[in-house]
């Protein structure tokens, strides 16, 4: 402790910047001159990703800021949509790694655009415009794909679907295992169900589970909407292609079931 003490703030910070952000905010309770160094511009410019200003750039909503700490957190907690509100970007509490949300508009969805099967609709807790709104629809097909490019490099991601059940104005969802798959995209590859896992949107008793058919169950987020994991995938440093993020059920008739995105996280615990 006494040797650090002695050293310049501007060397305290650097030897921060190679920790974590975990690590820099507990440092600041060690004394005077390390919460100096652990509250720096120059130890939290470390912690954001190197692209954050076009980030700030591309956001449809002004981004204020006074401290790089405080942009840091604020871009955990209140994620930024880009583009026109066609991406949501955030990033990871504990890595600073990032994370974005493809919406409902910007995904795959079979028969979308048919009004016999979705309709779009507004709902004040999502970050989205729209929301895509299951009417009616025996061919449940999600998919989604995003450039590894775009992700943080030597990171474990998990792909997940949020989405919500209307209660009481919902069938064929309480216990139908439902496939979901995430995978590289080579080409024009077809996809295949024999690469997918099951999971369930709803569940209320195990015995509404037909015997044998275990999968994945669905999660109560912080935001009030409900995910399913999809599957994982590591994004190396040398990636540069695609990944594909799906959700397929196409053998029973279904309603009741809305849809704001697929989101890609950093796994937790990598």
């Amino acid at each position: 402790m006494d040797n650090f003490s002695v050293l310049p703030e501007g060397c305290i910070s650097q030897i921060l910047s190679m920790t974590s952000p975990r690590d820099a905010c507990r440092s600041s309770a060690i004394s005077s001159g390390f919460d100096a160094a652990a509250n720096s511009d120059s130890a939290w410019e470390k912690f954001l990703p190197s692209d954050y200003r076009q980030m700030i750039c591309r956001s449809v909503s002004p981004v204020v800021f006074f401290t790089k700490k405080q942009l840091y957190f604020s871009l955990c907690d209140s994620p930024l949509l880009l583009d026109g509100g066609k991406l949501s970007f955030a990033l990871d509490r504990e890595s600073g790694k990032k994370c974005y949300t493809l919406p409902a508009r910007e995904v795959d969805i079979a028969w979308k655009e048919d009004s016999r099967y979705w309709k779009w609709i507004s709902l004040p807790e999502s970050r989205f415009p729209e929301v895509a709104q299951l009417l009616h629809v025996c061919w449940l097909d999600i998919w989604g794909r995003i450039s590894t490019a775009m992700l943080s490099p030597n990171t474990t991601y998990t792909a997940y679907l949020i989405f919500k059940i209307i209660d009481q104005r919902h069938t064929g969802l309480e216990s139908l295992p439902v496939k979901a798959s995430v995978r590289f995209v080579n080409g024009e590859d077809e996809y295949e169900d024999n690469n997918s896992s099951t999971v369930f949107l709803k569940l209320r008793t195990l015995r509404s589970v037909g015997g044998g058919q275990n999968g994945r169950l669905p999660q109560t987020r912080k935001d009030g909407w409900m995910e399913i994991e999809l599957g994982e995938f590591y994004n190396d440093v040398a990636d540069d292609g695609e990944v594909e993020m799906r959700l397929r059920e196409v053998s029973s008739s279904k309603s009741g079931l809305i849809v704001e995105g697929i989101e890609v996280r950093p796994k937790v615990g990598v």
